[in-house]
C-alpha cells in the first residue's frame, strides 16, 4: 500500500492578508503532498499563522500552542509551526523560543516560499528551524495558492506599509510598500477568470498608493490597474482593501463610478474624529478632509456603502475628542465600522505617549460607539426593503443548505430560500425582511 499522505492544519489569525498567506502556505504544502486535516489528533504539522495588530491573537497563539503539549506527547512525530506578523517581532521571536520548546518551525511574513526547503530541515532533525527575514526587496511571484473559494479570490497587489501610523505594527512587520507588476497582477487575475472566479478583493496595506515604487517604464496608479482589470472575462466584480484616505485620489473616484465591475463598496478607514488625536496618529488628514471626500464619493457614486475602522481610547483622547468622533459617524452614517479599544504595540510611538487612556474609560466608550453605530447600521440596511437587489450567490446555510446566501454589490449579506446549483451565480433577491448585519428576501430571478 502506498504511504498516507501528511496532514496538516493551519490556524490564521488577523486580517485578510493573513488569510490569503495561509491560502499561500497551503499552496505549498499540498504541491508537497500534503493534505488538510479535519482536526488537530489527525494533523502531521499544525501551524499558527499569527497577527500583531493587537495582542488579543498573541496570547492566544501562546494559550493554544501551549495546549499542544500534550497531544505532541502522544505523537512525537507531530510537527509545531508558527508564522506570520508576531514573528516578525523580536521579543516576541524571544519570548517563542523561550516559552514554547514544542514549536519546530518559525518562519515570517518573507519567508514562506522557502516553506519547502524548511520543512526538509525539520525532518532531518534540524530544530527548531527558524527563518525570520526583516524586509524584502524582492517580490516572490509564482507561489501556488490553494484558495478557499473557486468563487471569490484575494489578488495582492501590494506588500508592505510606508504609512507608519503611530499606532500600528503593520510597517515593522511587513517591511515598506512594494508594488506588483502590473502584468504579473493582469496575467494572475485572466487565471482566475479562466478557472471560473467571479469575484477579486485586490489586497494591500493602502492600494491606492499601488504603483508609486514602480520602475518609470511600468508604472501606473491604482485607477489604471483597475482600468486594466476591469475588462478581464469571467469576473464580475471587482473589491479592494484597504484605502487610506490621503491617498484617494478624484482620479480614483472616476474610475470607481465609471468601472462596470467595480463594486460600490468602499472601505475608508477613519480611526478618529478629532483632528488632535488624528494628527498624533499620523494619519495624514483631517476630519475636514475625510468628509469632504465622502462627499465627493456620494456625488459620483449615490448608492456606494460606505465602511470603516475606529479605534477607541487612543493615548490623550479626551471626552471631546470621543464626541469628534461620534459626530463624525453621525454625519457619515456608516453602514458598518469595526471597532477596536486602542491596544498598546511595543515598538510603536503610541506605545510611549503619556496620557494613556484608562481601561474602564476605553470600554465605556466603545460601548458608546457601537450602539450608535448599531443604530446607524440598522437604518442604512432599512433603505433595502422592498428593493430588487443584485446577489452572487455564495452558496448554502450552514445550517439549511435550502437557504441561500451571498452579497450584493454594496457588500450586503442577503439570505433567501433557492437551487443550491445556483451557487457561483448572480441572481436577482427582493428583500423583504431587514436586520441589523443581514437582509432577507425571496429569489425574483436567475441569471442577472
Amino acid at each position: 500500500m502506498p504511504a498516507a499522505k501528511p496532514k496538516y492544519l493551519i490556524n490564521t489569525f488577523g486580517c485578510q492578508m493573513n488569510e490569503h498567506d495561509s491560502e499561500k502556505i497551503a499552496g505549498l504544502l499540498e504541491a508537497m503532498g500534503y493534505q488538510p486535516a479535519g482536526d488537530r489528533e489527525e494533523a502531521d504539522l499544525i501551524l499558527f499563522n499569527t497577527c500583531s495588530v493587537r495582542d488579543n491573537p498573541e496570547r492566544k497563539v501562546y494559550g493554544q500552542v501551549a495546549g499542544l503539549k500534550g497531544l505532541k506527547q502522544r505523537k512525537p512525530d507531530l510537527k509545531i509551526g508558527i508564522c506570520g506578523c508576531m514573528v516578525q517581532q523580536p521579543e516576541e521571536l524571544a519570548g517563542i523560543k523561550a516559552k514554547l520548546p514544542q514549536v519546530d518551525l518559525v518562519f515570517g511574513t518573507h519567508n514562506i516560499h522557502e516553506l519547502p526547503e524548511l520543512l526538509q530541515k525539520v525532518a532531518v532533525g534540524e530544530g527548531p528551524v527558524i527563518a525570520v527575514e526583516e524586509d524584502s526587496e524582492e517580490i516572490v511571484e509564482g507561489v501556488p495558492v490553494r484558495r478557499e473559494s473557486r468563487l471569490k479570490a484575494w489578488v495582492n497587489i501590494t506588500y508592505g506599509c510606508n504609512n507608519f501610523c503611530t499606532y500600528c505594527i503593520v510597517p515593522y512587520v511587513r517591511g515598506r510598500e512594494k508594488s506588483r507588476d502590473p502584468e504579473q497582477i493582469l496575467a494572475e487575475v485572466t487565471a482566475l477568470g479562466e478557472d471560473g472566479c467571479k469575484e477579486i478583493t485586490l489586497l494591500g496595506q493602502n492600494v491606492n498608493s499601488y504603483g508609486r515604487d514602480l520602475p518609470a517604464d511600468r508604472r501606473v496608479d491604482f485607477a489604471d490597474l483597475l482600468r486594466r482589470l476591469n475588462p478581464v472575462p469571467g469576473i464580475e466584480r471587482i473589491r479592494f482593501t484597504t484605502s487610506h484616505p490621503k491617498d484617494l485620489s478624484d482620479k480614483m473616484i472616476s474610475a470607481m463610478k465609471e468601472l462596470d465591475k467595480v463594486c460600490e463598496h468602499l472601505h475608508l478607514p477613519l480611526q478618529a474624529g478629532g483632528n488632535r488625536i488624528l494628527q498624533r496618529m499620523n494619519r495624514g488628514y483631517t476630519a475636514e478632509m475625510y468628509l469632504e471626500l465622502v462627499g465627493k464619493l456620494r456625488q459620483a457614486i449615490p448608492e456606494i456603502s460606505l465602511t470603516t475602522d475606529l479605534i477607541v481610547g487612543f493615548p490623550g483622547e479626551t471626552e471631546e475628542d470621543f464626541e469628534e468622533t461620534l459626530r463624525v459617524v453621525r454625519e457619515v452614517r456608516y453602514d458598518g465600522a469595526f471597532t477596536f479599544i486602542y491596544s498598546p504595540r511595543k515598538g510603536t510611538p503610541a506605545a510611549g505617549m503619556p496620557d494613556q487612556v484608562p481601561e474602564d474609560v476605553k470600554r465605556e466608550r466603545i460601548y458608546r460607539l457601537i450602539e450608535l453605530q448599531q443604530g446607524i447600521s440598522r437604518e442604512k440596511n432599512e433603505e433595502y426593503d422592498g428593493q430588487t437587489v443584485e446577489v452572487l450567490v455564495e452558496g448554502g446555510s450552514k445550517t439549511d443548505p435550502e437557504i441561500l446566501t451571498g452579497r450584493t454589490r454594496t457588500n450586503k449579506l442577503v439570505h433567501f430560500a433557492g437551487d443550491p446549483a445556483l451557487t457561483g451565480e448572480l441572481v436577482r433577491v427582493k428583500i423583504t425582511n431587514v436586520h441589523t448585519w443581514s437582509l432577507f428576501g425571496n429569489l425574483v430571478d436567475a441569471g442577472v
